[in-house]
């Protein structure tokens, strides 16, 4: 291999660092009408009366529709595969309004001005309703925040609309109860996690125009053009033939655009003007109405004998998918599955969840997609679980984590570990921070102390059975390949790494390959970008399609030897006899694929998988805490990953970096609050902290490469499995060193602070 496991610079480095336009806003044309949204005051009301007259004459304005004026078919935001496993309970515009910052009405104009003038003058009559802000109170409430008749849920995931549940189920092996009761060592315990914001830079926008065949011509900055394609398609009623979507470069998606939160609004408006409309959310909306994680309570019950096997575990999610379900039924699954395969051997265990409707913004899709939530949960109980039997938690992680060649428990009873370093990274993570040295912790002597905390995660590599992979490829006649891919570059580097993967089976240079996408008029079909599927699935159909089209070479190659394509093969230069010295380059093959040849020299593929090989991580840090204070300092964070063969380790390590300061931010900053009345404090970064460079210490990052054979390079996932492990480790940390456990995130300085001064 030539590209492939080798630092290969970004192939749009260039642009993105010399300010090139290559954003939605910075391609969208100047004539664009500017579109906003009339916001909700209220958690929960009815329009009683809405006059729009006084706006409409604001010159400038062209546009001003409400819930009367525009299709009332109920859809879903949520860009998954479709049947989505997501519940259609959301219409354009609604006369119930669902939380604080939902969608009252659309205003379109020439200038930004006009639009927040008119804005301003919009008159709604409210009928306030009892709102349902807590969570723990929604299920079977009296008051119903979704009660219309055309709630329609695709897949019956156990939700039910008149009791505020948008998903239920349950599952188990074995006797939970009774195993636990045999155990000489349990421990329950609840823990807590936010809805935390993902905060990428570029938030959400899109443009919108008709062509020339009067069809709707979408440019978004989203993880998903083909499911943004049907979800308008449904919203508009006009079918998803009539909807064209262009990604360009994105901004950072983390998993929020995989909801379709911008979209819609330029749409209407464009079909209903027939002129390009732009709408970009400022980040006050971004905040107050967009698509954040799902706020969960994970109850967990773990058992343990005398010499420390874990023989059963019971895990509980209540999960707030807030005003509609966007990725609810979907997200609280991984907070059960992925925790459950982390460690062997259970004679039983149980996950059983509720999702439940609130009058809070609505959820979606983060990096880790409930995981996150549940690794926090369950690494968190191991810890308490250790200590009671006295035990390092590292020898108790060691004695019961997961192997390769073991079977998965609560992942998918029937897939085996195909791959998996995981005990590699945790005594690689365990040397690196000086565990043995360090642990539990170590008093400075000024009133600061240092602890450390350790932490597993696994995550997956692509949606088993579901996700599908697209490309395809040709040879031009300069004897250059263009890639096209339905993939979604949000800044991870996929186009990249694919056309590492592209080159080392064509055997051609790295720059001889143009990678291009994605325009779902002409792009292969993908799934999107999300659930760790691109290096996994869609590499899979790039290697695939290449090597149809290595075949092809062959064959065309060999005619123009009058020679059959057994008596040839194909070096990535030329075309050369076996057994004799005929041979034609590359560069004619190429201008005869363009004349007189009946051999299309391009291919496509399209890769699935029935397995979702999990990357693994082991994680130690060392935490500061001041004693007087609370506060909480990272000194040093260590982190090993298995995610097969990294495809690019520089990428791989900026993903593992990136990912671990999302995690210490939602570890020790990122404090979503509420007021009684529904309306979120945290409604800019001057409230909403996320960290910066100087906030997250020293991060460390290893690799522990594993192979998986169901690849072609061996590679699994990388993008989601890093924000896993600094929710429990920093948490188990400041245990250690100060003896306070923080079972609510983030861990601040008061809840630490009050910890400590309870114990005197």
């Amino acid at each position: 291999m030539k590209y492939v496991n080798q630092p290969m610079q970004k192939k749009d480095a260039k642009a993105l660092v010399t300010g090139q336009p290559v954003y939605t806003d910075d391609l969208a044309p100047k004539d664009c009408l500017i579109v906003k949204v009339l916001r909700s005051p209220h958690a929960h009301a009815l329009i009683e009366e809405i006059n729009t007259d006084a706006a409409m004459k604001v010159p400038g304005i062209v546009c001003v529709l409400t819930y009367k004026d525009v299709p009332q078919e109920r859809f879903t935001f949520a860009g998954q595969t479709y049947p989505e496993l997501s519940p259609y309970d959301r219409l354009i515009l609604d006369r119930r309004l669902r939380f604080v910052g939902d969608a009252v009405a659309i205003v379109a104009g020439e200038t930004e001005k006009a639009v927040d003038k008119a804005l301003k003058i919009i008159k709604v009559k409210y009928q306030v309703l009892e709102a349902v802000l807590d969570f723990h109170q929604a299920k079977d409430n009296t008051v119903v925040i979704h009660p219309e008749d055309n709630w329609l849920a695709q897949v019956p995931v156990g939700g039910d609309n008149k009791r505020n549940l948008c998903a239920s189920r349950s599952e188990s092996k074995g006797d939970v109860d009774q195993v636990l009761k045999e155990c000489r060592y349990t421990v329950e315990r609840t823990y807590h996690t936010k809805a935390n914001q993902q905060a990428m830079m570029e938030t959400f926008r899109a443009y919108t125009y008709l062509d020339h065949f009067g069809r709707l011509n979408v440019v978004a900055s989203t993880q998903v053009p083909f499911h943004v394609r049907r979800i308008l398609g449904r919203a508009l009623g006009i079918g998803a033939s009539n909807v064209r979507v262009i990604k360009p470069r994105i901004g950072g998606g983390f998993g929020a655009k995989q909801t379709s939160v911008a979209e819609v609004y330029p749409a209407i408006v464009t079909l209903k003007t027939k002129r390009p409309a732009k709408m970009v959310f400022s980040r006050y909306e971004s905040q107050i109405c967009s698509s954040p994680r799902h706020e969960m309570e994970v109850t967990v019950r773990l058992g343990a004998d005398e010499e420390g096997h874990l023989k059963a575990i019971d895990i509980y999610t209540l999960s707030n998918t807030g005003a509609f379900g966007e990725h609810g039924p979907t997200t609280v699954g991984l907070s059960g599955h992925k925790p459950l395969g982390l460690y062997r051997d259970y004679e039983a265990y149980r996950f059983s969840y509720d999702v439940v409707y609130t009058n809070r913004m609505s959820a979606g899709a983060y990096r880790g997609y409930g995981a996150t939530q549940g690794i926090f949960a369950v690494e968190s109980a191991i810890d308490e679980l250790a200590e009671l039997m006295h035990m390092d938690p590292v020898k108790f992680r060691e004695m019961n984590l997961t192997k390769e060649g073991g079977k998965f428990i609560g992942y998918d009873g029937s897939t085996w570990v195909t791959s998996c370093t995981l005990d590699q990274c945790l005594e690689r993570a365990k040397e690196m921070i000086g565990w043995d040295e360090k642990y539990p912790a170590r008093d400075l002597g000024n009133g600061k102390v240092r602890g450390v905390g350790a932490a597993l995660a696994m995550q997956g590599s692509a949606i088993a059975g579901v996700d599908v992979g697209g490309a395809s490829v040709k040879l031009g006649e300069d004897a250059s390949y263009t890639l096209s891919l339905g993939a979604t570059d949000m800044g991870t580097g996929c186009d990249t790494i694919l056309s590492q993967m592209a080159a080392d089976v064509l055997e051609t240079d790295f720059d001889n390959i143009i990678a291009w996408g994605v325009d779902t008029d002409v792009s292969p079909y993908d799934s999107g970008s999300y659930a760790s599927a691109t290096t996994y699935v869609t590499g899979m159909a790039v290697a695939r399609a290449c090597q149809d089209l290595r075949e092809k070479i062959k064959e065309l190659g060999a005619s123009m030897l009058e020679l059959s394509p057994e008596e040839v093969e194909f070096d990535g230069r030329e075309v050369y006899q076996l057994d004799g010295e005929k041979k034609v380059s590359l560069e004619a093959i190429a201008v005869k694929g363009t004349c007189g040849n009946n051999t299309s020299l391009q291919a496509s593929a399209t890769a699935s998988s029935k397995i979702s090989p999990p990357p693994f991580m082991a994680a130690a840090v060392e935490v500061e805490v001041d004693k007087e204070t609370g506060s909480v300092e990272i000194i040093d964070y260590a982190a090993v990953v298995d995610c097969g063969t990294p495809i690019n380790p520089n990428l791989a390590r900026v993903q593992t970096e990136g990912g671990l300061a999302q995690g210490i931010g939602m570890a020790l900053y990122e404090d979503i609050q509420y007021n009684a009345k529904g309306q979120m404090r945290n409604n800019s970064f001057m409230q909403y902290k996320i960290p910066t460079r100087q906030d997250v210490g020293k991060i460390r990052v290893e690799f522990a490469p594993s192979y998986e054979e169901s690849h072609p390079f061996g590679a699994k996932s990388i993008g989601e499995i890093v924000i896993n492990t600094p929710c429990p480790a920093i948490a188990n940390a400041v245990y250690n060193a100060v003896g306070v456990r923080i079972r609510e995130m983030p861990i601040t300085p008061e809840k630490v602070l009050m910890g400590i001064m309870g114990d005197h």
